[in-house]
């Protein structure tokens, strides 16, 4: 038996409410006391309830009309990462924060399971393991989404699409001041709250029934997606029909399953749900953390903080306007403030360690630091490989196209390779090429078109250009492009970055300097003659283009094992892959070959 609003309204009270007057429940529910009066009759007549006086009794067929309310099931989303909310996020899944008390994840298990709702599954990735617990101690089925670091929340739910019925949509990072949920729902539903003035949240426009027509991305003066998400049995099936159907395309899996959502409006019903601001929760930084729970002002429970106080000489108090910095496919970073200078903390990557020595960064930065090249750098753990360094305001990076800029990036190489600094660590391109191509080689991804026919023309140049009997190995930095040559607003250069640093051939660095930028060939042959100050002998020219077509290798190998990681580095990939074939052909035509 199908309800109306109304009906099913008044049938869900009468099932935890029995005495009560028409006109309170006038009162409760907005309705005239005529409705009122009326809808209590027809569920009589229905035989749905009974009562005498101000008791209401809901019956057994009353039961039977709520049963395709009933919720069956939740599902908490806890794979991603949440990297806007630095740095805590650095060190522990944002589910498992302690806000007032109580984990987020478990405050949000314990209501659900207060309001009926027991069973519930939990999709976890991120630092997956430190979610197991939950199973033992709340009875939850824990699911892991082991794409979760290449894919959006969409890679979550097509793993549940078989518990997709009437069925509660969480995130584990939402925190409800009152109970939200209850046991049986009449409708599909987004929860929303309301922005005074604009926003960038996803912001929804309904019809006079509160269906949602429009959902667009910022608004202004505009209630907007947060919180919770009810998708009963007719938008479960209508979505897991469309989800598997375009789960394959790029555009979905990259993104939000609320974009999918909005694509097929007409087909997909939900509702608004509106909510006070201050009963829905979602803390996106450290400072909307701090103005909710006082107790991470003086005292989170974060050794990254702790690492900063520590070198700063501060307090937990002091660091303030903590901001995520997208930049950077291998580490994640974020500036903050301490009175008026500001900083940038670099947090180490998962799996960096693999290919990246830190005690070879730490010797590189202090050298960088006594020649001038990058005086921000304050301090780096050796061992741990997490980094300060004092933030540039407006920073630009070198434009390739910009003369007095190259010059200026030339000098600082010549400066570095001329001092003919020696560290203990060697970087060695060829060897870290070969490094990556049997990473490639053992998770199957180098299995394709002209992979093997470019790895042996390159390896015949290489032996080629490495016999050359000019190349003096000194400490070089191995990763000279553009994004690390920045210039502050009084045009001042830094040379940052140093994590690939070692010793190689000084070519090396210029080789990455070209092969990263859109120059001709001529051009190239330009830039060294810039770095040179002179003209090249023929040997000398072979032996720089040789390397420019090696260092564009090395980086295209390395960009196709970035992106095994879902670290997308996009048309970069294309140019180091061109660049090898040119210039490797440009050196074996100057070395007679």
């Amino acid at each position: 038996m199908s309800l109306t609003k109304s009906e099913f309204d008044l049938l869900n009270y009468f099932r935890k409410t029995r005495n009560i007057t028409q006109r309170e429940l006038s009162d409760t529910f907005s309705m005239s006391l005529g409705k009122i009066n009326k809808l209590v009759t027809d569920l009589k007549t229905k035989e749905l309830i009974n009562n005498t006086d101000t008791v209401y009794d809901i019956t057994e067929r009353g039961m039977d009309a709520l049963k395709p309310y009933k919720v069956n099931n939740a599902i908490i989303m806890a794979a991603g990462m949440s990297s806007r909310f630095a740095p805590l996020s650095y060190e522990r899944p944002k589910g498992l924060l302690n806000v007032k008390g109580e984990i987020l994840i478990e405050r949000e298990i314990r209501q659900l399971q207060e309001a009926g709702v027991t069973d519930i599954t939990v999709v976890v990735g991120y630092m997956k393991e430190k979610f197991f617990y939950l199973e033992e101690k709340f009875g939850v089925k824990i699911i892991v989404n082991e794409d979760y670091y290449q894919y959006n929340n969409t890679s979550t739910l097509i793993r549940v699409l078989d518990k997709l019925s009437n069925t509660y949509i969480c995130s584990s990072d939402n925190y409800f001041v009152d109970n939200v949920f209850e046991e049986y729902v009449y409708q599909g539903y987004y929860s929303a709250v309301y922005a005074a003035g604009d926003t960038d949240e996803y912001c929804l426009q309904c019809d006079s029934h509160g269906r949602i027509t429009e959902v667009s991305v910022g608004g202004s003066n505009a209630w907007y997606m947060l919180g919770h998400v009810y998708f009963d049995k007719q938008f479960s099936e209508k979505f897991s029909e469309i989800l598997k159907a375009e789960y394959d395309k790029p555009e979905t899996k990259k993104g939000l399953w609320e974009d999918l959502y909005a694509k097929h409006l007409k087909e997909l019903a939900l509702y608004i749900r509106k909510y006070d601001a201050d009963k829905v929760r979602e803390f996106d930084s450290l400072e909307e953390l701090r103005d909710f729970d006082e107790e991470y002002i003086n005292n989170a429970d974060s050794t990254i903080l702790k690492n900063i106080c520590a070198i700063l000489k501060c307090e937990m108090k002091d660091i303030v306007n903590v901001k995520a910095i997208k930049a950077g496919l291998t580490n994640t970073s974020f500036q903050f403030e301490i009175g008026s200078q500001g900083y940038v903390y670099r947090h180490p990557g998962n799996g960096t360690s693999k290919y990246i020595n830190r005690k070879s960064e730490a010797f590189s930065m202090n050298v960088a630091a006594e020649l001038g090249l990058d005086d921000t750098f304050i301090y780096i753990d050796e061992n741990e490989g997490w980094k300060i360094s004092k933030f540039i305001k407006n920073a630009r990076e070198l434009d390739y196209n910009n003369r007095a800029e190259v010059d200026e990036a030339l000098k600082m190489m010549r400066k570095l390779h001329d001092k003919k600094i020696v560290s203990e660590y060697d970087f060695g391109i060829w060897n870290k090429t070969e490094e990556f191509i049997k990473r490639l080689d053992e998770i199957g991804k180098s299995d394709f078109e002209d992979f093997k026919d470019l790895y042996n023309t390159m390896s015949e140049l290489k032996d080629v250009v490495m016999k050359d009997d000019n190349a003096v190995k000194c400490l070089c930095h191995n990763d000279c492009y553009s994004p690390n040559f920045l210039l502050d607003e009084d045009n001042k250069m830094y040379l940052i970055d140093w994590e690939y640093s070692g010793n190689d051939d000084p070519a090396s660095d210029l080789g990455t300097f070209i092969c990263c930028s859109e120059y001709t060939y001529d051009e190239a042959v330009e830039i060294i003659k810039q770095y040179l100050g002179k003209e090249p002998s023929k040997k000398e020219l072979a032996h720089y283009i040789g390397y420019v077509s090696i260092a564009a290798y090395y980086w295209y190998v390395w960009a196709l094992y970035q992106e095994t990681r879902g670290n997308a580095v996009g048309e970069w990939l294309y140019m180091w892959y061109k660049n090898s074939k040119l210039y490797c052909k440009e050196a074996m035509k100057l070395y007679n070959r």
